[in-house]
C-alpha cells in the first residue's frame, strides 16, 4: 500500500497532528476531532502528489474549543521542503502584519515528503472576479499590489538555496521553451510552433540582457495570479503558493499579475474597460507602495513579462489533453498586436 494513503485516514492523521502540532500551541490540550477533505489526490503504486485539508477541532485549556484548518502538501518526487523553508523565512521576516496575513508553517515530514501549514481563511481574488463583485476586485487588487511591493523590499537571506533554481530565469522555467515548442510542433503539424519559438527567443534574450547588467535581485512570488491572493476579513490580504519563490526581477510579478487579472476579467466578465482599469490600479498602487518610478526600462520589463505570461498561458491551452486552440489563438494574436503597435501592459 502506498504510504501516503495513511494521511487520508483519520486515526493516522490525528496521531501525526497530535505529535507535531499540539506542542506548537500550549493553549491546546488535545484534539477533539479531525475532518479530512482531499483537494488533490493523485496516488499511484509508490508515487503520489496530494494536497489535503484537515479541519481540526482542538480543546483548549480553558475548556473551550477552537477549529483551525491545516493543509498538507506532499509530493513523492518533488519534496516540499523548499516550500516549507520559504514560508518559514517569510514568517520570520516580518512580512506578515499591517494588513498582511501569511499561512503559518507548522512542520515538514521527511517520511511523507510534505509540509503542513495553518491555512488562511478567506476567498481568493478570482472568486470575486467570478462573482462580478467589482468593488471587492478593486480593493483586493490594490492590496495585492501592496503585498508584492513589501515582498520585493525584503532583504534576501545569505543562503538563497531554499528558493527555486529553475524559476530564476525564463530560460530555465519548467517545462522549458524547447519542450513546449517541440510538443506543440508535433501535435499541430508545425502550426503555432514558429510563432512561439520567435516569442520565446525574444523574451529570453531581453531578460538575459537585463540580468547580465546587474547582480541585484529581488525576492519574487514567481506565480502571481489572482488565485494566490486571499481576502481575509474586511481589511487584510493573504498570499499563498510558495513553490516558485526565487530571487529574480521584481517586474516578473508585475507583468504576470497584470496579464492574469486582465485575462480572468475578460474570460468571466467580458469587460475590457474594467480589466484595463484594474491593471492600472494595480500598477499605480504598486509604484506608490514601493516608491519606484515607472521609467522606460521598467516599463519594458513589465511588458516583457506581461507578454511572456500570455504566451505561457497560450502554450498551456495548446498542450493540455483536450487542447483549446481558440483560447490560445486569442492570446497569440494579442501579443503580436502588442509588438506591432508598441502597446504596454497597462494599455
Amino acid at each position: 500500500m502506498n504510504k501516503i494513503l495513511a494521511l487520508f485516514q483519520e486515526e493516522e492523521a490525528r496521531a501525526l497532528l497530535e505529535k507535531e502540532v499540539l506542542p506548537l500551541y500550549p493553549e491546546f490540550e488535545k484534539i477533539v476531532s479531525v475532518s479530512i477533505k482531499p483537494y488533490k489526490r493523485l496516488v499511484w503504486e509508490t508515487t503520489y502528489h496530494v494536497v489535503i485539508s484537515y479541519r481540526v477541532v482542538f480543546l483548549k485549556t480553558d475548556a473551550t474549543e477552537e477549529k483551525i484548518q491545516i493543509i498538507c502538501s506532499a509530493h513523492s518526487e518533488e519534496p516540499r521542503i523548499q516550500a516549507y523553508q520559504v514560508l518559514k523565512f517569510l514568517w520570520d521576516s516580518g512580512l506578515g502584519g499591517e494588513g498582511i496575513i501569511l499561512p503559518q508553517p507548522l512542520f515538514y515530514s521527511e517520511y511523507y515528503k510534505g509540509f503542513f501549514y495553518r491555512a488562511i481563511e478567506g476567498d481568493n481574488l478570482l472568486h470575486y472576479i467570478k462573482e462580478g463583485n467589482r468593488e471587492a476586485v478593486a480593493l483586493n487588487t490594490e492590496r495585492g499590489a501592496q503585498i508584492l511591493a513589501r515582498l520585493h523590499a525584503l532583504p534576501l537571506p545569505a543562503d538563497t538555496s531554499i528558493f527555486s533554481d529553475n524559476n530564476r530565469r525564463l530560460v530555465t522555467v519548467v517545462p522549458g521553451s524547447e519542450v513546449v515548442i517541440r510538443e506543440i510542433r508535433a501535435r499541430f503539424n508545425g502550426e503555432y510552433a514558429d510563432d512561439l519559438a520567435v516569442f520565446y527567443q525574444r523574451f529570453i534574450a531581453q531578460e538575459e540582457n537585463f540580468l547580465s547588467l546587474s547582480n541585484e535581485r529581488w525576492l519574487i512570488h514567481g506565480d502571481a495570479h489572482p488565485e494566490n491572493f486571499i481576502a481575509v476579513g474586511e481589511d487584510k490580504i493573504g498570499m499563498i503558493d510558495f513553490t516558485d519563490f526565487c530571487p529574480s526581477d521584481f517586474a516578473r510579478d508585475l507583468g504576470a499579475f497584470m496579464q492574469q487579472i486582465e485575462y480572468k476579467i475578460l474570460h468571466y466578465l467580458q469587460d475590457q474597460e474594467f480589466a484595463t482599469k484594474m491593471k492600472r490600479l494595480f500598477l499605480d498602487s504598486y509604484l506608490k507602495e514601493s516608491g519606484r518610478a515607472l521609467d522606460e526600462a521598467l516599463q519594458s520589463r513589465i511588458d516583457l513579462y506581461y507578454n511572456f505570461t500570455s504566451i505561457r498561458t497560450a502554450g498551456f491551452y495548446l498542450m493540455k489533453f483536450n487542447s483549446e486552440k481558440e483560447r490560445a489563438e486569442i492570446l497569440i494574436k494579442k501579443v503580436k498586436e502588442n509588438f506591432h503597435n508598441n502597446c504596454h501592459a497597462q494599455d
